[in-house]
């Protein structure tokens, strides 16, 4: 018997969908209506340099309409918080930027490629927020658990909620590449360690972001440069941000795809942009282990 093909839609490149209603939306639409939330959170695949001139061009109208901004970056750690206040504030050079904020050591990847977003917070004024905790507080969870972790050395996260069954089977299904070449991944235990892990950078964002808006009382919006496997279907920090009792999140996303499966873009995010991709990916090896996956 011959499986049938589930059924697609296409995507024309430079329109956005809608997944919950399979249409197209118009830009300005989806833009109003991502506005009236408390946080947006644009996810991306770290070494495409295209996704970065999307998300940029998103921030732009975001900034148009609510121009009381904070624009969070997975890609910094709290620690080096100072450095980006120093840089929205005019008093580094891009050179001294880079390197105080320890980008070759925690993320790696060209900062070329982040430099316009980076610009654009500094030109616009807008608050930029380190997103990130260390290294060590994910391999600590991950090895031990939250339990066994002193509170002072949380790095200002507290501990996630739960994971969902559906969180951990689209986990796995990420991993599949990893499972297919190491089976004992999926062992209930390493793939527990894994998923405890992920939800430090989860709950991590989440914390920072919710942080953001606490006493706020001019109602910023708050961007997350996110990667995108912290954000599909709402789980990962949109999960965790709703447990810390934020309900007001947009999700947007980008796709090359000229076609999707159905079955596959319910819940996926609130509007999905097919990009065009002018050149190759960017160096996939960071110069030295990142923040995050």
């Amino acid at each position: 018997m011959v499986e049938a093909t589930p059924p697609s839609i296409p995507h024309r490149r430079a329109r956005w969908i809608d997944p919950q209603t399979r249409h197209e939306i118009a830009p300005g639409e989806l833009m109003a209506r991502m506005a009236a939330q408390q946080v947006v959170l644009l996810g991306e695949t770290h070494d495409i340099a295209e996704i970065h001139r999307w998300q940029l061009q998103v921030l732009t109208c975001l900034h148009l309409l609510r121009p009381r901004m904070v624009v969070g970056f997975e890609m910094f750690p709290r620690r080096v918080q100072p450095v980006l206040d120093a840089w929205v504030a005019q008093e580094l050079t891009t050179e001294e930027f880079i390197e105080r904020s320890e980008w070759a050591k925690v993320w790696g990847f060209d900062p070329a490629i982040y430099l316009p977003l980076f610009y654009f917070c500094r030109q616009q004024s807008v608050p930029m927020r380190a997103l990130n905790c260390t290294r060590s507080l994910v391999t600590r969870v991950g090895q031990l658990g939250w339990e066994a972790i002193p509170v002072e050395e949380r790095d200002s996260v507290t501990p996630s909620a739960p994971a969902t069954q559906a969180y951990r089977d689209y986990l796995l299904g990420l991993m599949a590449g990893v499972t297919a070449r190491d089976a004992s991944f999926a062992a209930p235990e390493r793939f527990d360690r894994f998923v405890r892990a992920q939800q430090v950078w989860d709950r991590s964002f989440a914390c920072a972001v919710a942080d953001c808006l606490e006493g706020q009382p001019d109602d910023p919006l708050v961007v997350g440069i996110i990667g995108r496997g912290h954000l599909e279907y709402g789980h990962g920090t949109p999960y965790q941000l709703r447990d810390l009792g934020l309900n007001r999140i947009g999700i947007l996303l980008p796709t090359d795809n000229d076609s999707h499966d159905v079955n596959a873009l319910s819940g996926l995010a609130d509007g999905l942009f097919r990009l065009a991709y002018p050149e190759p990916p960017a160096d996939r090896r960071p110069v030295t282990p990142r923040a995050s996956a």
